[in-house]
């Protein structure tokens, strides 16, 4: 694992930036805009509104399912179709609910797309920067790939470096066995509920 970051992270310097790709720096900037609106409208909404509101452009950022079997890794091709389907059901409500939780309040920050976008082999990352009211600003990176529906986020890199899927494979492992997510899907399930306040399960 660290050797395989370590040649990431080299293959990351390596490759000189360039102007942002409008197309591929598109949705993570819609996301940015949808942020700051959920951010500054606070949390008079309940949770089960601030989430729909969301849900829409965060699944249009990111490719939740090739993001939720990279991280799960060999062992996705192992479980049946019906834990395949339950876990990106579970996967995908995390992920859009962490947004919702994680920006619910604004104190003057800032969030901005980077004028410059690095290629790794055929994906682009596209650089974030969060400015908080008082503090120092967060560099997040965003791993765009291309489909036929366009750009998505398959990987966030905080501090430009640290994957949130080799975190997220990391946690995972103790989970989820061979032909069995079942302590998974109910980790994840129990991570809703705490984000949600049990609105949302």
């Amino acid at each position: 694992m660290i050797a395989r970051r370590a040649i990431l992270l080299l293959m990351l310097a390596a490759i000189p930036a360039r102007a942002a790709d409008a197309e591929a720096s598109a949705p993570i900037a819609a996301l940015m805009q949808a942020l700051i609106a959920s951010m500054k409208g606070g949390t008079k909404a309940p949770f089960p509104q601030r989430y729909a509101t969301l849900a829409p452009v965060v699944e249009r950022a990111f490719d939740i399912p090739a993001t939720l079997q990279a991280a799960i890794g060999p062992r996705w091709a192992s479980l049946d179709p019906a834990q395949q389907a339950k876990l990106l059901d579970v996967f995908r409500k995390f992920t859009i609910g962490r947004y919702v939780d994680n920006f619910s309040e604004y104190n003057g920050e800032k969030l901005v797309v980077l004028p410059e976008t690095r290629m790794v082999g055929t994906d682009q990352v596209v650089a974030t920067q969060i400015t908080p009211g008082h503090g120092d600003p967060v560099r997040i990176d965003y791993v765009m790939r291309r489909d036929p529906t366009g750009w998505h986020a398959i990987d966030v890199l905080l501090n430009g470096s640290i994957s949130q899927v080799a975190v997220q494979r990391s946690d995972f492992r103790a989970l989820i066995g061979a032909g069995d997510a079942t302590r998974l899907i109910e980790s994840l399930q129990k991570k809703v509920a705490d984000l949600s306040g049990g609105t949302l399960s």
